[in-house]
């Protein structure tokens, strides 16, 4: 299926987030959680866009040593974000700096498994043609992941904190592209959302 995109849209996944609300102990990370499917949430995530695209570049905290390990084992690049704790903003900027040299990116959450490959070909063969900012929506609700053409680099280098990119979507106009899937909008928060979300 690489051959069908164009090979110039670069995946970013962003799976540096500590998952306190999984468990606040921080004895269980979320992204290493099983599915019925025997993938972890994170496997899953990175799975799903390695199906659609050549060059996918993930960003983990420090101290993520299995997260990392079973990312580069599925053939992404990783890279370690010590300013991870700042929030998504920072482990964004981070990443995409590591990728710079892309026309576009598609940015993903590696707690956000459920998403098409189909709906990740569709969003990106969209960002390639008009190198906008893309988003899917799922009835009515805008979901994940999200497309930035190379012209708002800039302004993702720029972001900082937890608010991630929501500022640009907020301010630049976005091709909201209808799917039928419910993965862009179904995240892992808490243990309840493995079992309840793999039956949607």
């Amino acid at each position: 299926m690489h051959n069908t995109c164009p090979s110039s849209v670069t995946g970013i996944l962003l799976a540096a987030g500590c998952g306190s609300r999984f468990d606040a102990s921080g004895r269980q990370d979320k992204l290493l959680q099983m599915l019925p499917t025997g993938d972890s949430v994170v496997a899953a995530s990175a799975k799903n866009l390695l199906a659609v695209l050549p060059r996918v570049v993930a960003v983990v905290r420090p101290q993520a040593e299995d997260v990392a390990t079973c990312l580069r084992a599925l053939g992404c690049e990783v890279t370690v974000c010590a300013a991870a704790g700042q929030g998504m903003g920072a482990s964004l900027a981070h990443a995409l700096a590591h990728a710079a040299d892309a026309a576009g990116w598609l940015i993903a959450l590696g707690d956000m498994p459920f998403v098409q490959p189909e709906t990740l070909q569709r969003l990106a063969a969209c960002l390639a043609q008009d190198g906008g900012i893309v988003a899917p929506v799922y009835r009515g609700r805008r979901g994940h992941p999200v497309g930035f053409g190379r012209r708002y680099l800039p302004h993702l280098l720029d972001l900082g904190g937890d608010q991630g990119a929501r500022r640009l979507l907020q301010t630049f106009p976005v091709h909201e592209m209808a799917v039928d899937d419910a993965g862009v909008v179904l995240d892992i928060d808490t243990p309840a959302d493995i079992p309840a979300q793999c039956q949607a």
